[in-house]
């Protein structure tokens, strides 16, 4: 599985306003951001300035961002609307000899008798050794006459903008999918019941319900992964196999819309996730697991291949090498064991309350 450059930047840009990044500069193939306290606090791994900051209550300074979504074409793109090299630049501007002031580029009469204080005694010639550079030299520094000229060393700091590619598989990417799927990980939103429920007289009843995003893993030396999303209704009890599809049709808000109301729940949310848990042990029940029975015969036939391979090994007269060759023998056993035996896991990715107009 794989993620095209359109869809990695979907995901960042939608992190990115989740957390309420200032979007400096965006287009197809990257963005410039200056990141939020709350983004730059998961981001950027700086736990002693947050701590300075939370101490002296000084005003954030965070970083500066340019992600780029697909670096070949981004590239390509700034070489074409890059301006020609200096040289370039200079050889296209430097006026011909036959302009130069006097004839056949030679200085003129007037020119020749101006005095060396005259802007043009200096013209077209270099400059005198008491004439001060027009930059000046890092040699003529006071510290570089006793230290040597020191290499300019790379700014960093909340003015820098860095560029990070972010493309599939990249740190940074996997940064941000941990980072929301913390944040991300309890929820509680509100439908939005649009601009007509706040002119009308009565107030809409909204329905709470819990969902939660189960994964399912069944492993042993191959692997596969499920997910789960149910939710149930807290006030009648009803469980929505797929809750998922429910909210998908629905505009969400994490705040509180006008002129709506609550209905009181009938469960709590432990009752509620007790009912879930049961209702999806039941389902998991009525799958087919003739793959655990075919990794156990695969787990009895490797350990068999253990057990004649150490046989030999083990009558090793000598007691401290029979010892080792022992340990090593448990420690292969166990090995395969994790490796072969099948297994089913579950843990709730995502979890949280979600009010519904009631139907």
């Amino acid at each position: 599985m794989t993620l095209s450059p359109q869809q990695v930047r979907k995901h960042v840009m939608d992190y990115l306003e989740a957390t309420e990044c200032s979007i400096l500069e965006v287009s197809p193939l990257h963005v410039t951001v200056k990141l939020s306290p709350r983004a730059d606090r998961m981001l950027t791994d700086r736990p002693y300035y947050w701590g300075f900051v939370e101490r002296t209550g000084v005003d954030p300074e965070t970083l500066s961002f340019t992600f780029v979504f697909d670096p070949e074409k981004y590239d390509s793109l700034a070489a074409q609307a890059a301006p020609p090299p200096r040289a370039q630049r200079g050889a296209a501007s430097r006026p011909a000899a036959g302009l130069l002031p006097g004839a056949g580029g030679n200085l003129g009469a007037a020119e020749m008798e101006a005095g060396a204080d005259s802007p043009a005694a200096g013209f077209g010639q270099p400059p005198s050794a008491g004439a001060a550079p027009a930059e000046a030299d890092p040699q003529d520094g006071i510290l570089a006459r006793y230290f040597g000229v020191v290499p300019v060393l790379p700014r960093i700091g909340p003015g820098m903008i860095r560029r990070e590619d972010i493309v599939y598989g990249s740190k940074r990417l996997k940064q941000i999918w941990a980072a929301a799927r913390d944040e991300g990980k309890c929820l509680q939103l509100f439908e939005d019941p649009g601009s007509r429920q706040r002119m009308t007289l009565f107030s809409a009843a909204y329905e709470p319900w819990l969902g939660v995003c189960y994964k399912v893993e069944m492993t042993c030396d191959l692997k596969r992964e499920e997910l789960h999303f149910i939710g149930i209704s807290l006030t009648s009890g009803v469980i929505a196999a797929d809750f998922g599809t429910k909210l998908n049709s629905r505009e969400l808000t994490p705040r509180l819309p006008e002129n709506i109301h609550i209905q009181p729940s009938e469960l709590t949310i432990a009752a509620g996730a007790d009912r879930l848990e049961a209702y999806l042990t039941s389902q998991l029940a009525k799958l087919d697991y003739s793959w655990a029975e075919e990794a156990r015969e695969r787990l009895r036939l490797e350990l068999s291949i253990v057990d004649i391979y150490y046989e030999e090994l083990l009558k090793e007269q000598d007691e401290e090498k029979r010892l080792a060759i022992q340990e090593q023998y448990n420690r292969r056993r166990k090995e395969t064991s994790w490796q072969y035996e099948p297994q089913v896991a579950v843990s709730a990715v995502t979890y949280g309350l979600f009010h519904l107009r009631s139907t």
